[in-house]
């Protein structure tokens, strides 16, 4: 019985600490472009609209566009973890005329969050500090809608989770040392975005208006990396 119950003890922690583990935080800058894409729905009071819509990121204005990700990496060199990205969109003036709005942008972040799947690729060249890896996720878009109607009162400046998001990644990371690490990499997010438009409170039962858009978004990151 004792044997049994110290068999089950080496057991347990062997699940609890897995060989070769490892915990890495990653943190990213970078230059990020928005494909355009076709914006239809409802202004507050029930107007159709729908346009295809010329988005800027403007990645290197203030908000700028950043991210962080965290990966446990097991043996096999699979990597599971979150990530999340403060990507931006603005809908071009002209695009705003056409629509009958004043201003509408996810400028506080169009934040994507997901959950990753990671590989990477030690050994892969003869200088063992050059380290390429492959991920994926799936998770919510959450931006931040700033949008006004011309000639509203009322102005749209909140938080929305708007729809599924998807995340793809391709890199090659340099070790510095054995913790320490600079990487590059290329991303490309899709999300499907529902997004709310508050009705103006100056008019009495007016209703939301409702705007359906899906919003790819390409990147070329540079970051540094910790691992323990």
């Amino acid at each position: 019985m004792k044997t049994s119950f110290k068999a089950a003890g080496v057991a347990l922690v062997a699940m609890a600490t897995p060989a070769a583990a490892e915990i890495e935080l990653s943190f990213y800058l970078g230059v990020q472009s928005v494909q355009e894409s076709t914006l239809s729905g409802t202004l507050p009071g029930g107007a159709a609209v729908s346009r295809k819509v010329d988005w800027e990121g403007n990645p290197l204005e203030n908000p700028f566009y950043y991210g962080g990700r965290l990966t446990w990496w097991n043996a096999n060199n699979l990597g599971f973890g979150i990530e999340g990205t403060h990507a931006k969109a603005y809908a071009s003036s002209g695009d705003l005329a056409a629509l009958g709005l004043s201003r509408f942008e996810l400028s506080d972040g169009h934040n994507i969050i997901t959950l990753n799947v990671m590989k990477r690729f030690p050994s892969t060249f003869t200088n063992e500090r050059f380290t390429p890896y492959v991920g994926g996720g799936v998770g919510v878009a959450i931006p931040h809608v700033d949008a006004q109607v011309i000639g509203a009162t009322g102005r749209t400046y909140d938080y929305e989770t708007t729809g599924i998001a998807l995340r793809g990644i391709a890199g090659m990371k340099y070790s510095l040392n054995d913790k320490w690490a600079l990487f590059g990499e290329y991303q490309a997010t899709w999300s499907d975005n529902d997004i709310t438009i508050k009705a103006d409170p100056a008019v009495v039962g007016q209703t939301d208006g409702k705007f359906g858009t899906e919003l790819v978004t390409h990147a070329i990151n540079v970051g540094v990396s910790y691992s323990f």
